[in-house]
């Protein structure tokens, strides 16, 4: 596409929301922003309001761009808006967001086509109080053995997860959960290499990017440690065997398939010393800050950042 025609796309970046990402949320919309006004394409970021909808009617974009993350930027809710809206957008649809969003959903889809995840079980915050909290927790470390994490059934940035190593610390770790969420998802703890995998498609099938290895210099991967410069030291590609970087790539090209995304999408995974693989969850909105993943598997690809998403905009257009 030439300069003149890629000035003609009014791309519109919607960000920002009344999620507790809201913030790491505008800073991906600016670095989107400056990265497709580097391709030509004129940009709004917009931060989601109750007058989404009276602004997209009277100034229709092109083509809009959604970097909300959290709900209801990733739970389906925006990309049904826009799905009823006609107005073409990149990256997945309200079905295959509302799969991914749901991470006890999302397992029970992997785990039909044989895709492996650690062992789970959800409660409730209303089931957490009706059952009696103490003897419900002892019955999930009985049954589950401990170490588990506890974390939102929904969202990300890491935000309401905690490792529990010792009985005592359940509780509490559920109650921070429940701070985020109303649902938690209680997961066996695996132990290794904390791998990404971005997944892109320009329209001829989805494609692993090369993995990023994630290691947090001190404690957890928390929201601390995946915003804050200097907290996390990211190797990409991971230096991992060329056997386990095929099967993480093969297994994160899977869960895009099974769980219906487009465009891009990003799978956290677990490498155990074995080489055994566990997936943790799918993200169809993944962060395009000075410290996201998939910028940085994007660029490991020998792939500009800002060329990608113009790719991506161009074919959201095309199938309006």
């Amino acid at each position: 596409m030439s300069e003149s025609a890629a000035a003609d796309v009014r791309v519109l970046i919607l960000a920002g929301g009344m999620s507790y990402e809201h913030e790491v949320s505008l800073k991906s919309g600016r670095r989107a922003a400056a990265a497709l006004q580097r391709q030509g394409m004129a940009c709004d970021i917009r931060d989601l309001d109750g007058e989404l909808l009276p602004a997209l009617q009277e100034f229709p974009p092109d083509v809009v761009l959604p970097l909300v993350h959290g709900a209801p930027g990733e739970d389906g809710s925006l990309r049904g808006v826009l799905e009823l809206s006609d107005i073409p957008f990149v990256g997945t649809g309200a079905v295959g967001a509302r799969r991914a969003w749901n991470k006890s959903t999302a397992k029970d889809l992997l785990r039909s086509v044989g895709v492996p995840t650690p062992d789970w079980a959800t409660m409730p915050r209303q089931a957490f109080s009706d059952f009696g909290a103490r003897k419900l927790l002892d019955r999930i470390a009985t049954k589950m053995g401990l170490p588990l994490v506890v974390k939102p059934n929904s969202g990300g940035s890491g935000l309401g997860v905690h490792a529990v190593h010792k009985e005592d610390d359940f509780p509490s770790a559920m109650m921070g959960c429940f701070s985020y969420s109303d649902e938690a998802l209680v997961e066996s703890f695996v132990e290794g290499r904390d791998i990404a995998v971005g997944v892109v498609d320009f329209g001829d099938g989805p494609t692993a990017l090369p993995p990023v290895e994630i290691t947090p210099l001190h404690g957890d991967y928390d929201y601390a440690a995946r915003y804050n410069p200097g907290a996390t030291r990211w190797t990409v590609p991971a230096d991992i065997d060329e056997d386990v970087a095929a099967r993480v790539a093969d297994i994160a090209v899977s869960v895009h398939e099974t769980l219906g995304l487009r465009d891009m999408s990003r799978v956290d995974l677990m490498v155990d010393d074995a080489g055994g693989i566990q997936v943790l969850e799918a993200n169809v909105a993944p962060g395009t800050t000075e410290t996201s993943l998939l910028p940085m598997a994007i660029e490991a690809a020998g792939l500009d950042f800002g060329e990608t998403l113009a790719k991506m905009v161009r074919l959201a257009r095309a199938r309006a």
